[in-house]
């Protein structure tokens, strides 16, 4: 009799793998797969990451299973649905020129945001299909679907092709496509024709909730319910669930800044994206590309481990002294700037100290996100608390200096893994016909004081000045 179900995280550096009690969302068992480097990855390693991953933690107990996966990569297959070329992730910058002739093509940025929520930036899966129609076009000939990752892996799951399986998707992760509107809850062909330059199938959009199918009795989890899955971003939300005027802030790989929503947005700016979640309701969110990654490059140019640059930076009085960084590291998709490098400013001989490079190096990224707040605001979407997430989350310094740059309050949540237990609450949803009711663990709250929100502000006023 099966008593569990599996929550799977596919994100962009690694496979995780959550075994969970349906009754209370407790973790009994787990496992991790590192993924290949790069921005574009043949997506049958993460194929074989999800099966190593699933043996080694055991099946015989589950009863379902989801997969959360990468936003917006682009999984172009051919008949049979393998890829025809790697796929191209939410953080490979190529198409950015792409995305820049498709907002002009359907007539500016305010079209767009009206159509799908979104305005078109490298990340947006619709952008990567225009670059590989142009760039490659025999690649292109060869294709005829397109999936994401999460659905390219829910598919194999329940046996792909030899079992006749039809692609199934979720409208959180659909919604970041640039082909599906959140508004009217339907897929938009005329734009990934626009896109593409011909039609291409995609997967049908399941109900929140609903099972899909079944494991193939071959595969990894043979007879489990399988759900729908969703993006990475929709599945911690699910994981988490908020109350009014809670901004979830994710600091991973990337930055994001979302919110649960009872209605869709539609931001011509095009920093908010207005994404659905997995629940049936709306996820705007801003992304940043620059993120967990910025404080490790803080610690190496200063020569210290995690905790000696965590050190350095609560050493340093809010707003470095007047130093500051703008961590565009690798670009940045917020505000949509593909080319840009990072930059230090404002350097003097009085602040040139180790202390002050660490606290502009916080700073910085954390100012990143909170233009996003500032942005989720613009829209009417104003937040009086932010739940801090991700690997970034667990640096002493970050949860120390937020409330000094949100000049919010904080609460740090407790290090678990989010997005895979979003899945498993997924999962438990589609097996038993009702969505659980579990309750994430809350770690710490930072009261953000008076002197807080006076140095948020001076702090974000001088970031905005050298962002431009």
């Amino acid at each position: 009799m099966p008593t569990h179900v599996i929550g799977v995280d596919s994100s962009t550096q690694a496979t995780k793998v959550v075994v969970v009690d349906p009754d209370d969302g407790s973790v009994v068992r787990e496992a991790r797969r590192a993924h290949p480097e790069g921005t574009e990855v043949d997506p049958r390693s993460w194929w074989t990451a999800l099966c190593d991953a699933l043996t080694e933690v055991g099946t015989d107990d589950v009863g379902a299973i989801a997969v959360a996966g990468q936003q917006h990569g682009m999984v172009l297959c051919d008949g049979r649905g393998e890829p025809v070329r790697d796929a191209l992730l939410w953080n490979d910058t190529r198409s950015a020129d792409a995305g820049r002739d498709l907002v002009d093509e359907l007539g500016g940025p305010s079209a767009w945001a009206d159509a799908v929520g979104t305005v078109p930036v490298a990340s947006i899966t619709a952008t990567k299909l225009r670059w590989t129609s142009r760039a490659e076009p025999d690649t292109a000939a060869r294709a005829r679907a397109v999936m994401l990752p999460h659905d390219w892996l829910t598919w194999r799951l329940r046996g792909g092709a030899r079992a006749g399986a039809e692609p199934a998707t979720d409208r959180g992760d659909a919604s970041g496509t640039g082909y599906w509107s959140p508004h009217t809850g339907d897929y938009r062909p005329d734009l990934l024709e626009l896109a593409f330059g011909r039609a291409l199938d995609v997967p049908r959009v399941a109900a929140p909730g609903e099972s899909v199918g079944r494991g193939h009795e071959h595969g990894p989890v043979p007879g489990a319910v399988v759900a729908p899955g969703t993006g990475d971003n929709m599945g911690a939300a699910l994981a988490i669930g908020t109350g009014p005027g809670e901004l979830i802030v994710s600091i991973g790989t990337s930055g994001t800044v979302f919110v649960a929503a009872d209605r869709p947005t539609a931001d011509p700016s095009g920093l908010v994206a207005g994404f659905a979640d997995a629940r049936g309701g709306f996820l705007p969110l801003v992304c940043t590309l620059n993120a967990a990654r910025v404080l490790g490059v803080g610690a190496t140019l200063l020569g210290v481990d995690p905790a000696g640059f965590d050190e350095l930076a609560l050493a340093a009085e809010p707003g470095a002294g007047g130093l500051v960084l703008v961590p565009y590291l690798e670009g940045e998709r917020t505000p949509d700037r593909p080319d840009a490098t990072g930059t230090v400013a404002g350097l003097t001989n009085a602040n040139g100290t180790r202390e002050n490079l660490a606290r502009a190096v916080v700073e910085g990224m954390l100012c990143g996100l909170a233009a996003g707040v500032e942005a989720l605001a613009d829209v009417g979407i104003e937040g009086s608390k932010v739940l801090l997430i991700g690997g970034g989350s667990r640096s002493r310094a970050v949860s120390a200096i937020a409330p000094a740059v949100f000049g919010l309050d904080v609460e740090v949540l407790a290090p678990a893994e989010y997005v895979a237990l979003g899945a498993a609450r997924q999962a438990a949803w589609a097996l038993t016909g009702v969505e659980p009711e579990w309750r994430i663990a809350r770690d710490a709250v930072v009261e953000a004081t008076d002197a807080d929100r006076q140095a948020a502000h001076h702090v974000r006023e001088a970031y905005a000045k050298i962002v431009g």
